[in-house]
C-alpha cells in the first residue's frame, strides 16, 4: 500500500504521516523545493520509518501539482491513497492566495490523482465549508451552506465542491473543527483559532490578580478538536471499507460556548476568570448600518486596528464570537465506534495548549529584545551624560553600537565618559552646552546634526532637583524658575529642534526622564515635580499629535536613583535607592518597546490612590513630610544631619523609590 500526501510538512500532515508510515507503506510527499529542508528535519523526528518517505517536488498552484509527465508515468498505478491536505488555513490570508491554494490546488490534486490512477482520494476540508449556517449542519449537507462572503469560508466550500462534482475516483471528505495542538503535548506550529485570544488572557493576567473576577463575553459554541484526534480518526476512516462518497465531521459532539473556552484557558494561564459574561448577541440589536458607519470613522478604524495589532488578532476572528453553526457528527462517531478513538475533553488538555503556546509561540518571544537590534548605528543624544543616569545610559547605548552624542556642561567629565566609551570600542562625541540657555540648546543640536547626522533618539536626562519645603521657599522663587528653565524649557527646546527632522523622516523617539514624584505628589519637591509634570504633560500632548507620524514619546517616571543630584540630602545615604545602571535598564526598555510611559508598580499605585482616594493619598504624603526633615543644605546650614531613624527606614523601605 502506498500513499501520496500534499501538505505533508504542514501541521496536520506532519502528524498524519507517522501514522501512515506505521502501516509500512511508501509515502510520497509533495514538497516545494524550498520545503525540502523542512521535510528532512521532520524525517529525523520520525526515525527509521522515515526511510519509506519519497519526496516529490512540485507546486500546488500548477496543473497536475507541477509534477512532470515522466514523474506521473512513474507513479501510475502505484498510489493507493491520495491525501490532499495542502491548503491555506488562515483567516489573515488574502483572497487571491486562498483561491490559488484552496480552489486551484484542489483541482490540480484531483487531476493528478486521476492521472496516476489512484484508488482513493481523501480531501481535508473544514467546518468553514458550512459558512455561517444558522442551526445544525449534518455530514450529508453541502449546498445548504450560507454566509460564504469571507474568502476563507468560500474557498473551503468551493474546493470541497470540486471533489464532490469533478473527482472521478472514489473520494472521502473530512471536515475538522478548529484544530488545536496535540492533547498529549500541546504542540502546534502556528497561531490560529482560540490561540488568537491567548494574548488578551496574558495581558489580563499581568494586569490583575487571578482571584479578581473579570468581565468577558458569551457567544456561540466553538468547535475545537486536537490534532491527534483529527489524524487518528482520518487514518482509521480512510482505511475502513465501505465509506466512499461520504463526508465526516471530525468535531466535538459537545462543543463549549466561547465564554467557557476562554475561561478554561484563563484558568490554565492563572489569569482572572471571566465571571460576568455579556452575551454578544446583544450587539445584534444595533442596526448593521450604524455599526458599519462607526467602523468607517477614521479614529474608530485606527483604534480598532491598534487593538487588534496589540493582541495579534485578525478582525475576522470576531465572526466566531456569535458562531451560529453546530455540527452533527453522529455518523462519524458511529464509524469510529470500535476504534477506541474519541475526542479528548478540552478541560483535560487546555493547560497543555497554553503551556506550549507561552513557551514556544507567544509573539513576545520573537521580539528583538537586544538593545543592539534597536540602536546599532543610530544617532542617540543623551543629555546630562557626564554622570549618573546619563553616563550609565550613554555607556549602555555605545556598547550596543549606537553613535552617541553626550551633552553636559562639564567638559572634563564629558571627556572622561567619551574616553571610556572609546576604550570599550564604542563611538561617542561630547558636546558642552548649558541647557538653561535656549540659544545654546538650538546650537548644540545644530552641531550634533552637522557633525554626526540626523538625531534618531533623544534622551532628555539633564535635570535639576531641589528638595525644600514650600514654607522654606517663600523668598526663593528662583528655585522654581531654575527647575523650570532646565527641566522643562531646556528639554522642550531640544525636542522642538529635533522634531521637524524626525517627522520628516517618519522615524524618531524622544525619551524624557521624569520622576516618580509626579505620580506620588512628593512633598518638598514642589519645584522639581512641577517642572517634570509640565514635561510629562507636553509629552502626552505631543504623542497624540505625532502618533501617525512615526515619532514616539516615552516618559520614564524614575524612582529615586543614587546620583550626585541627591548627594546633598545625607539621609538618602541610608535609604533604599536604585543604581544608575538599573535606571539605564529602564531607558533600554523604553527604546525596545516604545511605550508612552514606564513607571514602577509603586508609582502607578500612588497615582491610582490619588485618583480614587485623594484625601488618603494626602494624609500618607503629609505623614512622610513630617517624618523626614529638610536637609542641612536646604536649610542653608552646615550642622550635622543625624542618621535615619528605624521609623524612617521602615517607611522608606515600604515606599521604596519615592522621594522624601
Amino acid at each position: 500500500m502506498s500513499y501520496f500526501v500534499t501538505g505533508g510538512t504542514g501541521f496536520i500532515g506532519q502528524n498524519l504521516i507517522p501514522l501512515l508510515l506505521a502501516r509500512r507503506g511508501t509515502v510520497y510527499v509533495l514538497v516545494r523545493p524550498g520545503s525540502l529542508e523542512r521535510l528532512e528535519q521532520l524525517k529525523s523526528r520520525w526515525g527509521r520509518a522515515a526511510r519509506k518517505i519519497v519526496p516529490v517536488t512540485g507546486d500546488l498552484t500548477r496543473p497536475f501539482l507541477g509534477i512532470t509527465p515522466a514523474q506521473r508515468k512513474k507513479l501510475q498505478g502505484k498510489i493507493t491513497h491520495v491525501f490532499h491536505l495542502a491548503a491555506i488555513y488562515d483567516l489573515k490570508a488574502d483572497a487571491a492566495a486562498q483561491e490559488a491554494a484552496n480552489i486551484k490546488g484542489t483541482t490540480h490534486a484531483v487531476r493528478f490523482a486521476e492521472a496516476v490512477a489512484a484508488k482513493h482520494f481523501h480531501h481535508v476540508s473544514s467546518i468553514a465549508a458550512a459558512g455561517l449556517y444558522p442551526g445544525t449542519f449534518t455530514e450529508d449537507m453541502f449546498d445548504e451552506a450560507i454566509g460564504l462572503e469571507n474568502p476563507y469560508f468560500r474557498t473551503k466550500h468551493d474546493s470541497e465542491g470540486i471533489v464532490r462534482q469533478k473527482c472521478s475516483i472514489p473520494w472521502r471528505i473530512y471536515r475538522p473543527g478548529i484544530v488545536v495542538g496535540d492533547s498529549r503535548t500541546g504542540e502546534i506550529d502556528k497561531i490560529d483559532g482560540p490561540y488568537y485570544f491567548f494574548k488578551l488572557i496574558q495581558k489580563m493576567r499581568r494586569a490583575m490578580p487571578a482571584w479578581m473576577p473579570a468581565i468577558g463575553i458569551e457567544g456561540g459554541r466553538i468547535n475545537i478538536v486536537p490534532v491527534d484526534y483529527v489524524v487518528e480518526a482520518m487514518n482509521y476512516l480512510a482505511h475502513k471499507q465501505g465509506l466512499d462518497g461520504r463526508c465526516f465531521h471530525l468535531t466535538d459532539p459537545k462543543p463549549k460556548r466561547i465564554g467557557e473556552v476562554l475561561n478554561l484557558f484563563a484558568e490554565a494561564a492563572h489569569a482572572p476568570q471571566m465571571s460576568m459574561r455579556v452575551d454578544a448577541r446583544l450587539f445584534n440589536f444595533i442596526p448593521g448600518a450604524i455599526k458599519q458607519g462607526l467602523l468607517m470613522l477614521p479614529p474608530i478604524r485606527r483604534i480598532s486596528r491598534q487593538i487588534f495589532k496589540d493582541l495579534g488578532m485578525p478582525p475576522d476572528v470576531l465572526q466566531f464570537v456569535n458562531y451560529p453553526t453546530r455540527f452533527d457528527s453522529r455518523e462519524t462517531q458511529k464509524a469510529l465506534k470500535r476504534s477506541g478513538i474519541k475526542v479528548p475533553r478540552l478541560d483535560d488538555y487546555a493547560w497543555r495548549l497554553w503551556d506550549y503556546w507561552e513557551r514556544h509561540l507567544d509573539p513576545d518571544l520573537f521580539i528583538d529584545r537586544s538593545l543592539r537590534g534597536h540602536v546599532n548605528g543610530k544617532i542617540v543624544v543623551v543629555t546630562g551624560g557626564s554622570s549618573g543616569i546619563g553616563e550609565a545610559t550613554a555607556l549602555m547605548m555605545a556598547r550596543a553600537g549606537a553613535r552617541v552624542a553626550i551633552v553636559a556642561r562639564d567638559e572634563t567629565k564629558l571627556a572622561a565618559t567619551v574616553r571610556q566609551i572609546a576604550e570599550e570600542g564604542g563611538e561617542a562625541r561630547s558636546f558642552s552646552a548649558d541647557l538653561t540657555d535656549m540659544e545654546a540648546c538650538d546650537a548644540v543640536i545644530e552641531r550634533i546634526e552637522a557633525e554626526m547626522g540626523h538625531v534618531e533618539i533623544l534622551v532628555n536626562n539633564a535635570g535639576r532637583s531641589i528638595r525644600r519645603a514650600i514654607s522654606a521657599s517663600y523668598d526663593r522663587f528662583h528655585d522654581f524658575e531654575r527647575c523650570m528653565q532646565l527641566n522643562y524649557f531646556g528639554s522642550l527646546r531640544l525636542i522642538m529642534k529635533v522634531l521637524p527632522g524626525m517627522a520628516k523622516k517618519h522615524h524618531g523617539h524622544i525619551i524624557n526622564i521624569s520622576s516618580i514624584g509626579v505620580l506620588s505628589n512628593a512633598p518638598r519637591f514642589s519645584a522639581y515635580v512641577s517642572s517634570k509634570a509640565a514635561l510629562d504633560s507636553f509629552s502626552r500632548c505631543a504623542a497624540a499629535e505625532f502618533s501617525d507620524a512615526g515619532v514616539h514619546f516615552t516618559t520614564i517616571n524614575m524612582p529615586l536613583v543614587r546620583t550626585p543630584m541627591i548627594a546633598p540630602t545625607k539621609i538618602y545615604e541610608n535609604l533604599p535607592t536604585i543604581t544608575p545602571d538599573e535606571a539605564a535598564v529602564m531607558v533600554k526598555q523604553a527604546v525596545i518597546y516604545k511605550p508612552q510611559r514606564i513607571a514602577t508598580r509603586l508609582g502607578i499605585f500612588a497615582q491610582v490612590l490619588h485618583a480614587v482616594a485623594p484625601k488618603v493619598s494626602e494624609i500618607v504624603m503629609n505623614s512622610a513630610f513630617r517624618m523626614f526633615p529638610d536637609s542641612a543644605a536646604a536649610k542653608g546650614v552646615k550642622d550635622h544631619q543625624h542618621a535615619a531613624t528605624q521609623e524612617q527606614l521602615a517607611f522608606a523601605s515600604l515606599m521604596r523609590g519615592i522621594h522624601w
